[in-house]
């Protein structure tokens, strides 16, 4: 029979529950079970306290929650702890841990390191004499395989090669032991523990410094060969305009490591937690990446004030001065970003691509005649292509758009623009175009709405047109002058049509008039360069990919919306309207077609009337809703729509950040690429080394004496590709690329057996 024992506790003691206690003092821990001690070790023993806890819970002692409560551990530590008591028993606690032996800290490193220290040299200045991190020293101090203090015979230092230490260069797998070893004390792969400790006290005020390693095999090296085109493309251009952070990380490690993750398609924030944070680390200098939480804190606190949309305004006013013959000719569309969640329920807008009404939000993106972006705008309350060309396109393109004629000149020439725009059928109207050219002088084209009867094949010619990114191919076209739209409000335009090998026209007009008839075809039969950027950036830049889950209320808009009551009048009429259809479509059919024979006679007749019945009582309901259609409002301002019927908008500081960092990434893919390309039989294949090459492991040597940090990457797949990315390499290396924040030059080989 078990004994009950009081609740008696020691004086002084920290009750773990109502029998076990324990105190602390003199550097000792002492348990007890009433008052009567059971157990002792030293404060600093983690071991034996590890082992102890556990025993305590494995022998019911105690739960696992008094535990936490009264120690203030993690509940996986002690988890941990228990499952390592079960399974293997106290010895487990106190066996030492398995290694492969030292890989850093050889026995010559360590005995250099040890006449060094016996010298009177600090830990310091032996970790920077050897190239020895820091805390891989301390270990070994601590392990007791090096001793401080120790008196050294005078002939033993003059044998010690202090002039020229050895210099050690990691692999993978020595650094995944140095990194899981650092998991220990502050974090996996955080083996900078100063420095972050300083940044946590405010005494880093320029953030964790770039300092690279010798390393060898490092996951994704070849994204280092895109730092130059992500330079030019203007990644770390006008940074001054997001918030400065404070801490370990700031802002160009953010905004590199973001742009680092959208060449190596690592889609998602989240999927970080699935990489090593320290192979990432060392492409930027750095020990380790930050971790999800910390990455989403610092994106959140760069957009704040909206900073991410003025810094994508400034690097789309850069990219339209670098290229002017680009940006006077420019493709505008429409995409749909879908949004399947719960936060907000958006409008409903037609998807082309999927061919069905699903909820979302319409960006409208302004490339240039490459396909290239400069910008986009967002509608959430969206009327149209027309509406957003009229409101915001056109103003900030009269605005940025560079090498526009001046006022003199356009009344010189009557037929010269500022700017062409390009677009699909959607934005097809005599009204705008004719608005664009004598308010603006701006030039239009896109497909004919409505072409007349087909042109006689006599009058096509076969012309070779010069499409804008360079190739040559043959067209049959022929041009006339067309009259659009009404007689007050059209105007003439140029036509243009192309005759298809099947006999097809098609058709597309023109208020260019100053260019040649191939130009405009050339134009807009290369619309398909706008198109083929969307489906890439979502195939591989998770372009429509939900960066944040906030939202935010939808404020200062004078846009009407489709009034709510109105919608569902008009859902019914339209429902009705289709009944109404199919039952007109067999009341015609019966009567077309009338049956013989007295039964069926009757039957007939018994059937047209009835179908006669549900006709006039469909059309009886369908004028009572009209009725009620043409009583209110079809639009309704924003501030009067019901409050039920309104709507969040998702917060799009976050998403304007992650969009100008793919822009900059696809550019600097775009422009790789196109290096690439002069190499290749097969110009398809660039996009897709370029791809591979970013993927690559690399190795990365920095010699700070001579200001190189030279990076030798992996050969790929067959000489073919390894021949293009040495054409690329060799453009790299004449560019002399300075790393930021470093006086570190970057030079590029590929490695050669």
């Amino acid at each position: 029979m078990a004994q009950i024992l009081l609740p008696m506790i020691p004086h002084g003691a920290t009750q773990i529950n109502n029998v076990i206690s324990v105190i602390r003092e003199e550097g000792q821990c002492i348990y007890f079970c009433g008052i009567q001690p059971i157990f002792k070790h030293a404060q600093d023993d983690l071991q034996s306290f590890r082992m102890f806890t556990a025993q305590l819970c494995c022998q019911g002692a105690c739960t696992q929650a008094q535990v936490i409560r009264a120690f203030g551990i993690s509940k996986k530590s002690l988890l941990r702890s228990i499952a390592k008591y079960r399974q293997e028993g106290i010895n487990t606690f106190y066996r030492p841990r398995r290694s492969r032996g030292p890989l850093v800290m050889t026995t010559e490193v360590t005995d250099q390191a040890q006449r060094l220290l016996d010298l009177g040299r600090t830990r310091r200045e032996v970790a920077k004499e050897l190239g020895l991190k820091y805390d891989t020293l301390r270990k070994a101090i601590k392990q007791g395989r090096i001793q401080e203090g120790r008196p050294v015979p005078a002939e033993a230092s003059q044998k010690l090669p202090i002039s020229d230490p050895p210099t050690v260069t990691s692999d993978k797998s020595s650094r995944s032991e140095t990194d899981a070893a650092a998991g220990e004390d502050m974090g996996i792969a955080c083996t900078r523990p100063g420095e972050r400790i300083m940044a946590a006290m405010g005494l880093l005020p320029g953030g964790a410094p770039t300092r690279f390693q010798d390393c060898r095999d490092v996951s994704y090296g070849g994204v280092l060969c895109a730092l130059p085109a992500l330079a030019e493309n203007g990644l770390f251009c006008h940074l001054k305009t997001l918030p400065v952070l404070s801490g370990y990380y700031m802002t160009m490690h953010v905004i590199l490591l973001l742009a680092y993750m959208a060449l190596c398609r690592i889609k998602a924030v989240e999927q970080l937690q699935y990489q090593k944070p320290g192979e990432l680390g060392k492409l930027m200098g750095l020990d380790r990446i930050p971790e999800v939480r910390c990455l989403r804190k610092k994106m959140s606190e760069l957009c704040q004030e909206k900073a991410p949309k003025q810094w994508a305004a400034v690097l789309s006013r850069d990219w339209m001065e670098q290229s002017p013959e680009l940006a006077g000719m420019l493709y505008v569309d429409g995409h749909v970003r879908l949004y399947h969640g719960q936060q907000t329920q958006l409008p409903r807008r037609y998807v082309a691509r999927q061919r069905l009404c699903l909820r979302g939000t319409t960006d409208y993106w302004i490339n240039d005649a490459l396909g290239q972006p400069f910008f986009s705008v967002e509608r959430v309350v969206d009327h149209g292509l027309l509406e957003v060309l009229r409101s915001d396109v056109v103003p900030r393109l009269l605005k940025e758009v560079p090498g526009q004629p001046t006022d003199e000149e356009i009344q010189a020439d009557p037929y010269r623009s500022r700017f062409v725009i390009i677009f699909d059928r959607e934005g097809y109207s005599p009204t705008f175009f004719r608005e664009m050219w004598q308010q603006h002088r701006i030039a239009c084209i896109t497909y004919h709405k409505f072409p007349k009867e087909a042109w006689p094949e006599s009058w096509f010619a076969e012309i070779q047109v010069t499409m804008p990114a360079g190739e040559i191919v043959t067209m049959k076209l022929a041009e006339m002058g067309s009259w659009i739209g009404s007689r007050q409000e059209g105007l003439w335009v140029r036509e243009i049509r192309k005759l298809t090998d099947s006999g097809h026209q098609t058709s597309l007009i023109t208020t260019a008039f100053g260019q040649l008839g191939p130009q405009n075809a050339a134009a807009l039969f290369s619309r398909w360069s706008q198109e083929n950027f969307f489906r890439y950036m979502m195939q591989h830049f998770a372009f429509d990919a939900l960066n944040e889950y906030d939202t935010e209320a939808i404020s200062g808009t004078n846009q009407p919306v489709v009034n709510p009551a109105w919608r569902e009048l008009d859902r019914q009429c339209r429902s009705l309207k289709t009944k109404l259809t199919q039952r007109q479509a067999r009341f015609a059919a019966l009567t077309l077609h009338p049956q013989a024979g007295e039964t069926d006679i009757k039957k007939w007749e018994k059937e047209k009337a009835s179908l006669q019945e549900q006709i006039e009582q469909l059309e009886n309901q369908m004028l009572g809703l009209k009725n009620q259609m043409q009583s209110i409002p079809r639009h309704l301002e924003w501030k009067d729509l019901p409050q039920e019927q309104k709507f969040d908008r998702l917060a799009p500081s976050r998403r304007q950040m992650t969009d100008t960092v793919k822009m900059v990434a696809y550019r600097a893919e775009t422009a790789m690429a196109a290096i690439v390309r002069e190499e290749l039989s097969h110009e398809d294949d660039a996009r897709s080394l370029i791809r591979d090459l970013v993927r690559t492991d690399a190795d990365i040597h920095p010699d700070e004496a001579a200001g190189v940090l030279h990076v030798r990457l992996h050969t790929l797949a067959n000489p073919r590709s390894n021949r293009a990315i040495q054409h690329l390499l060799d453009h790299l290396n004449a560019a002399e690329f300075i790393y930021p924040a470093t006086n570190l030059r970057l030079t590029y080989t590929l490695w050669n057996p």
